[in-house]
């Protein structure tokens, strides 16, 4: 018999469950109170003495201890847990119980330890690391709790997007990566060499695109990276980013709002909903999430400039400084006097103490950046000038006056695309909205209604010296059919830092990407 000829080889017949997989998930140990199972993952933690240790063992879906005593296990098992290490891959057996103070509320009695795979020297271990060492080890960093919490969210928020726009009839589509033209300004294209010495260029936006697919299909969204080649190092910017972008059909600038609106307040409740232990392993203070609800209020580009430069805002910048400087005196004066008691302490307090010193030290190091940063910040608002672009900080300082998003509309059409419909009532507006999130996040919703002249589009070309003919499917949708539409860009990158409470959106992508940084 030839190998053709020959049978398949029998692969293990299907489980009763239909599951495929010979081992329990953590995030399911619930469904398993008193029975036996075995969990595959890797050491996250390790505790105990004598007798008796304490695993903390993570699988990707959650994070569970398990309780080894030495009288309860074979030699063997004892062995492994007692000399493994952070992060060595383990096979474990046990009863599953339910405890309100373990680690998910659920622990395992062990019965038997395998070794899966060794760790060695494990680099990126408990205690504290600089962020260039994190981000060198990257790959790593991934594993620890807190960004197992951040990408569980991310998943979380992007299962949301496509709920949101699935249950209102928006077809999925997808907007080219490789372009031949550009869509936010040609200072921040990343340059290709195509075929035939044609020029290419990274996509900064799915949008052009999405107009047109907007035209065949009404409603509909792309979600994809993009990239800006822009030189900044904010906390708010990277090189490669995921953008979600709605194009709608008949929708002007007010529906477009309400869509943004609900949009972003559907997400955060789908987070809050279903992601209760992530935010907790965060330590997210959730109260500035749970008042996300529609509508949100709305000011006019001339309004939010008038309360940039108002005395309101003034003291308000005034009454933080004070309010950092006495909260800097407050835990100058406990970490001194935790370091007086130290001495004398236990070894369990001194790590306790230890670990307050570190919670102390970064808290201080972010009162101090902000008693450097608000000064200017005050100046900045103060000083402001109609015309300007809002930068980081004036974002910042304007959504301390409101408890949810604020939504700033009409901007002066010189900032804006060219692209942008303009106001019929004031020529120098354009007709855009900028979603701003609380807490300091800023902007993560830029959109607006388009402009549908065919001969007012051609002059925004030219006066943005760009070349027409790239643009010449562009204007096809201005020539047959022409309808109003509108739409928006949501990044979700900007979107998670603000959710999940994190300062900086290189902890909200595996693997970012920034001016700085191509590795790992």
């Amino acid at each position: 018999m030839s190998d053709a000829d020959s049978p398949a080889p029998m692969l293990s017949p299907d489980r009763e469950d239909g599951t495929i997989e010979d081992f329990t998930r953590i995030e399911d140990l619930a469904d398993h109170v008193d029975e036996t199972v075995t969990l595959k993952g890797w050491l996250h933690n390790q505790r105990g003495s004598g007798g008796i240790k304490f695993l903390i063992l993570r699988d990707g879906s959650g994070f569970v201890q398990c309780v080894v005593p030495q009288d309860a296990v074979d030699a063997d098992s004892w062995a492994v847990a007692d000399d493994v290490r952070q992060e060595a891959a383990l096979e474990i057996t046990g009863s599953v119980s339910a405890d309100e103070r373990a680690p998910g509320g659920y622990e395992l009695q062990v019965d038997a330890v395998e070794r899966i795979g060794e760790s060695g020297d494990y680099p990126v271990t408990p205690k504290e690391h600089g962020i260039d060492f994190l981000m060198e080890h990257r790959h790593l960093w991934l594993r620890s709790e807190s960004q197992w919490a951040v990408m569980r969210i991310r998943n979380r928020i992007e299962t949301a997007i496509h709920e949101f726009f699935q249950e209102r009839g928006f077809l999925q589509t997808d907007a080219p990566i490789l372009t031949g033209n550009a869509v936010e300004g040609t200072s921040t294209l990343f340059d290709l060499d195509y075929f035939d010495d044609e020029n290419a260029y990274l996509t900064q936006s799915g949008q052009l695109h999405g107009e047109a697919m907007a035209m065949a299909y009404g409603k509909v969204y792309t979600f994809g990276p993009t990239f800006r080649a822009e030189k900044s190092a904010t906390r708010r910017h990277l090189t490669e980013f995921w953008m979600i972008e709605p194009e709608m059909a008949f929708y002007d600038l007010e529906m477009n709002a309400q869509l943004a609106e609900d949009f972003v307040a559907h997400i955060v409740q789908a987070v809050l909903e279903d992601c209760e232990e992530e935010l907790e392993a965060l330590d997210r203070d959730t109260s500035a999430l749970e008042q996300v609800e529609t509508p949100f209020p709305r000011i006019s580009y001339d309004e939010a400039v008038e309360l940039l430069r108002s005395d309101e805002t003034a003291e308000m910048i005034d009454e933080r400084i004070e309010a950092l400087n006495e909260e800097k005196a407050e835990l100058l004066e406990e970490k001194e006097e935790n370091q007086t008691r130290r001495g004398q302490a236990k070894k369990h307090v001194k790590r306790k103490i230890d670990a307050r010193e570190i919670e102390i030290n970064k808290r201080v190091d972010e009162i101090e950046e902000a008693l450097r940063n608000l000064p200017d910040w005050k100046e900045s608002a103060q000083t402001f000038e109609w015309g300007e672009d809002f930068g980081g900080d004036d974002e910042t300082v304007l959504t301390w006056h409101f408890d949810r998003p604020v939504i700033v509309h009409r901007f002066p059409a010189e900032i804006k695309a060219f692209y942008m419909k303009r106001d019929p009532d004031d020529d120098r507006l354009a007709m855009g909205i900028d979603v701003l999130a609380p807490e300091g996040y800023g902007e993560i919703i830029g959109g607006g209604e388009r402009a549908t002249d065919l001969d007012f589009l051609k002059e925004q070309i030219e006066a943005h010296d760009l070349p027409e003919e790239v643009f010449d499917w562009y204007l096809d949708l201005r020539k047959f059919g022409s309808v109003p539409h509108s739409g928006f860009g949501l990044g979700l990158e900007r979107t998670v830092s603000w959710i999940t409470g994190r300062d900086h959106v290189r902890e909200t992508i595996p693997f970012p990407r920034t001016i700085a940084r191509l590795h790992p």
